[in-house]
C-alpha cells in the first residue's frame, strides 16, 4: 500500500487518512533511519522559515542546513525523486527585468529579502544533489503568490492591516497561483518523470497591485521612495514591524513576472485558475 510519511516538528492541525503516517521531527534531525525504514522512494521538500528574522543567522541555518540534512537522508534512503517548491522572489524584483522571466533568466534575489536570498541558496543545494546523483530526478518549482481559500502568507497576512502601502509613481502586475494548481502540480511532479528540472508556476493573466488591493478592501497608502524605504527600514530595524526590511517594498514596485511556457510545453500541465481567480478565491 502506498503511503505518505509527513515530518514537521509542529503537531498536525488537521486529520489525515489512514494513509499518513507522521513523526514529529525537525528536518535538521538525522532522518536517514526513518526514510529506510519506511521505504521512502520520493521527497516532496516543504519545510522553510518563511519569516524574515533579526537572527539572521538562525533562518538560514533552519533553511539551508535543514535542506542539506533531508538530502543526506535521501543518498541513506536511495531517494529516486526530489521535488522542491521554491520562489519566483529568486529572480529578484528589479526595472530592468524583461517582461516575462523564463527559467533560463538569471537567478537575483534581492539583497536584504531574506526569503528569497534563502530560496536561491537552497535551490542550488538540491540542484548540487542532483549533479552528484545522476540516477535521481529533481525538480524545482518556482512558484508566484500562491492563493486561494486556504492561503497563509506574506500577502494575506498584510490584509489584516488597516491600510496598505505602495510606492507613490508604481503599480506592478502581480501574478497569483490557486493553491489547486499547485496541490495538482506537485503531485504530478513527485510521481511523473516529464517532470525534471527547474519549472515556473503562475495562473494566466495578472493583477495590477492597486487592483489587489481593492479586492481586499483595504486603504492604499502612496508613498514616495524616498520617504517609505527609510521608514520601513527604520522600523524593522527599531523591531517595530516585523514584516520585513525595506527590500520587499522591491516587489510592489518593479515587475517580476515569470514565463509558465516551459511547464505547459514539457509537461502538457494546463493551469485551472487565472492569476484574478485565485486571488478572488481567497476573498469570497
Amino acid at each position: 500500500m502506498e503511503e505518505i510519511v509527513a515530518i514537521d516538528r509542529r503537531p498536525l492541525s488537521v486529520s489525515t487518512s489512514e494513509k499518513v503516517a507522521f513523526f514529529r521531527k525537525d528536518v535538521q534531525q538525522p532522518l536517514g533511519d526513518l526514510f529506510r525504514e519506511r521505504g521512502v522512494d520520493t521527497l516532496v521538500h516543504l519545510a522553510f522559515a518563511m519569516r524574515p528574522s533579526h537572527d539572521r543567522n538562525s533562518t538560514r541555518h533552519v533553511n539551508t542546513f535543514g535542506a542539506i540534512s533531508v538530502l543526506d537522508a535521501c543518498a541513506e534512503a536511495a531517494v529516486k525523486s526530489i521535488v522542491y517548491l521554491s520562489s519566483a522572489t529568486v529572480y529578484g524584483a528589479r526595472r530592468d527585468n524583461p517582461p516575462l522571466l523564463t527559467e533560463d533568466s538569471l537567478v537575483r534575489p534581492v539583497t536584504g529579502f531574506q526569503y528569497a536570498m534563502d530560496k536561491a541558496l537552497t535551490e542550488r543545494i538540491f540542484e548540487k544533489h542532483g549533479d552528484t546523483h545522476q540516477d535521481v530526478r529533481v525538480t524545482v518549482l518556482r512558484s508566484c503568490v500562491v492563493m486561494g481559500p486556504g492561503a497563509d502568507n506574506f500577502i494575506t497576512q498584510a490584509f489584516a492591516k488597516p491600510f496598505l502601502v505602495a510606492v507613490r509613481g508604481y503599480d506592478p502586475p502581480l501574478q497569483f497561483l490557486h493553491e489547486y494548481d499547485l496541490m495538482e502540480l506537485m503531485t504530478l511532479a513527485a510521481r511523473e518523470d516529464r517532470f525534471r528540472g527547474v519549472f515556473n508556476l503562475a495562473g494566466r493573466g495578472t493583477v495590477s497591485y492597486s487592483e489587489m488591493v481593492a479586492l481586499s478592501g483595504k486603504r492604499l497608502l502612496r508613498v514616495p521612495s524616498l520617504l517609505v524605504y527609510p521608514l520601513v527600514q527604520g522600523a524593522w530595524a527599531l523591531r517595530l514591524q516585523k514584516d520585513s526590511p525595506a527590500a520587499g517594498l522591491d516587489f510592489i514596485r518593479y515587475p517580476w513576472l515569470v514565463d509558465t511556457g516551459k511547464v505547459e510545453r514539457d509537461t502538457g500541465y494546463r493551469f485551472r485558475y487565472t492569476s484574478r481567480e485565485a486571488l478572488e478565491a481567497y476573498f469570497s
